[in-house]
């Protein structure tokens, strides 16, 4: 199956909801990114949802959610991404960079200018993410896996606080 294409990335609709989940369950070891991609959709966190399709069946999905930088003197709204999955049949096929070039981009398009990612440390900084410009923000998660990425440049400048994470992920 390694020489399907990628017939679309498109924004995900609300027929798309079941299959998203079957992504995501077939994606993980567990069912924890399935039950949070249920619990961010039916609570309205989600910011952009995209799926990738081949041959007209989803086989790929990133989610971005609203988060929140807390500082001293404000808020700063910012975006998380988790999870970006692709079902495992069509993984290291470049679906998944599809996604999170994509995701980005709509994310940008709609004038979000953060974005937030625990994720692999030699995956994500081709897409502009750094662990350097994730250190200024308090967390549960540091070191190399905790990367911050400006959508607009200067997002991040002076921007030093707690990431309070959409109520789903359950982190404090």
């Amino acid at each position: 199956m390694n020489n399907n294409s990628v017939t679309s990335v498109r924004r995900a609709r609300s027929s798309d909801q079941d299959a998203i989940i079957s992504v995501c369950k077939a994606a993980f070891e567990t069912k924890d990114e399935a039950a949070l991609v249920k619990e961010l959709t039916a609570q309205g966190c989600v910011a952009e949802l995209l799926v990738a399709e081949v041959s007209g069946s989803v086989v790929g999905t990133i989610i971005f959610s609203h988060l929140e930088i807390v500082c001293a003197d404000k808020t700063v709204d910012a975006l998380a991404l988790a999870p970006v999955a692709v079902v495992p049949e069509f993984q290291n096929q470049g679906i998944g960079s599809r996604l999170v070039s994509e995701g980005l981009k709509s994310c940008r398009e709609a004038g979000h200018h953060i974005v937030i990612v625990l994720g692999h440390p030699e995956f994500y900084p081709r897409f502009g993410f750094s662990s350097e410009l994730a250190k200024p923000l308090a967390s549960p998660f540091s070191g190399d896996v905790w990367m911050a990425a400006e959508l607009t440049p200067g997002s991040l400048e002076n921007v030093s606080g707690r990431v309070v994470y959409a109520a789903p992920f359950g982190i404090d």
